[in-house]
């Protein structure tokens, strides 16, 4: 949207201006800034080469728990939010990348840099297999077929490769290692997953510019408008699922070398959900959804959430009596999560990346805002 709105004055001259994400030196100054700062970060905390204590240093292992999962859900995006096709099996590919790509290291004895590619086709291709009843099904009827991928992979990966981990020790999977540099000490793997999480997000950004992306919208609009003026329905649909499947894999295998640890419970059917509401409260279709979603779920559950829970917790079993004190205490997490995700639902539909583009077009074109 914003993209489009140039500020009075600017004018596109050649083609690649017209092609260009950012148009202007501002907004090229801002990204880069952007940039730079995320790339900071780590060197301003405790634990950095400096040893200044600027940043705590949880931030640093809060923001590479949002960038891989903002990867997974720019995954989802693509098939959601391009193509219009519901999955609730999104974690369930997450785990088919942590496993392949941990078993891979393992039994192996692949490296980092060969685990994570191998697993992430690998999980593209079991993404194709359910992916398959796209061409008969859709809507209500598809999220059900994906839903039998969330119960199938667990299924699959717990007694065969149970071995890998039992959920208590670690992995004991090789430490990344690029050029002499060994990534294994605490937060280096933020300079793997950064990198990694915005080139892949470009990427997505620059799909829904292509001719594939295009057609990906055009089915998600009307596909049956789409199959008349040409284009593959099926054949699309597939794509974006494998595409869909492999930024999944990708996060998941990341997952799997940051923590050394991985279980079946990370992958639970809730987490799908949670992902799906992470791409609605962020935007669905929108290149920053994702960011934007995530960043503001992890930051309700991590400190919004547990701050309001004592005072809730002292409060509401007088206002609701009939109810144990311990079940109000159990109830209070996802209460709030869901309260949230309805208020989305209801006051911006369209998630906060619209907001954003609104806002970054009233900017544009101030003074004439209105």
């Amino acid at each position: 949207m914003s993209s489009n709105i140039r500020p009075s004055g600017v004018f596109d001259t050649t083609y690649s201006d017209d092609i260009a994400l950012n148009r202007t030196r501002g907004e090229k100054a801002v990204s880069y800034g952007i940039v730079a700062l995320l790339l900071l970060i780590p060197l301003l905390s405790l634990e950095g080469p400096f040893g200044i204590s600027l940043v705590p240093q949880s931030l640093v292992g809060t923001i590479i728990r949002i960038a891989i999962l903002v990867i997974s859900v720019q995954g989802l995006n693509i098939l959601t939010g391009y193509t219009g096709q519901v999955s609730l099996g999104h974690a369930a590919f997450m785990a088919v990348g942590a496993y392949s790509g941990a078993y891979l290291a393992r039994q192996f004895g692949f490296s980092f840099w060969l685990a994570l590619p191998t697993s992430a086709l690998f999980t593209g291709v079991i993404g194709l297999l359910f992916g398959l009843p796209s061409l008969r099904v859709k809507g209500f009827y598809l999220s059900m077929a994906t839903l039998a991928a969330q119960f199938i992979i667990p299924w699959t990966l717990r007694y065969p490769l149970e071995h890998i981990s039992n959920g208590s020790r670690p992995l004991d999977v090789p430490v990344p290692d690029l050029f002499g540099i060994n990534f294994g000490a605490d937060g280096a793997m933020y300079y793997i997953v950064i990198p990694l999480a915005m080139a892949l997000s470009l990427a997505a950004r620059n799909i829904s510019r292509t001719r594939t992306g295009r057609a990906m919208i055009s089915i998600r609009d009307n596909d049956l408008a789409a199959e008349l003026l040409g284009i593959n329905v099926f054949s699309y649909k597939l794509q974006a699922f494998f595409v869909s499947a492999v930024y999944a894999g990708i996060a998941g295998c990341l997952m799997a070398f940051h923590t050394n640890n991985i279980s079946l419970e990370f992958f639970a059917p809730q987490v799908s959900i949670e992902l799906l509401a992470m791409l609605i409260i962020g935007g669905a279709g929108f290149p920053l959804g994702p960011m934007f979603g995530v960043a503001f779920v992890i930051l309700l559950t991590q400190n919004v959430i547990p701050a309001l829970v004592p005072s809730l917790y002292s409060a509401l079993p007088s206002l609701l009596p009939f109810l144990a004190p311990v079940n109000v205490f159990a109830a209070l997490n996802p209460l709030l999560f869901g309260l949230a995700l309805m208020i989305f639902l209801i006051v911006e539909p369209r998630g906060l990346a619209y907001r954003w583009e609104i806002l970054k077009i009233s900017w544009k074109i101030r003074p004439f805002s209105y």
